[in-house]
């Protein structure tokens, strides 16, 4: 292998690992993440306005385990 063929694997593998590191920073960066995740058949520290793919549909959310009530509040069907 000669001098320009290790240089270009060097170069990659240092962008890879570059564009790795700053995808996954930005996941966290507090700009963008909603936080959490949410288990089925528990509220405990859900905010549901952070996870509307679930809480904005009633369909999926019966199928985490949860009921809207008439006043509004997500609340786990019980007996499940």
């Amino acid at each position: 292998m000669n001098g320009r063929k290790l240089l270009g694997l060097v170069a990659d593998a240092a962008a890879m690992g570059l564009g790795t590191t700053t995808a996954g920073a930005n996941v966290f960066s507090g700009r963008d993440y909603r936080g959490g995740f949410v288990k089925p058949c528990s509220l405990d520290g859900v905010n549901p306005v952070y996870h509307p793919e679930i809480f904005g549909n009633p369909a999926v959310a019966r199928s985490f385990g949860f009921i809207l009530s008439r006043d509004g509040a997500w609340h786990v069907i019980p007996n499940l």
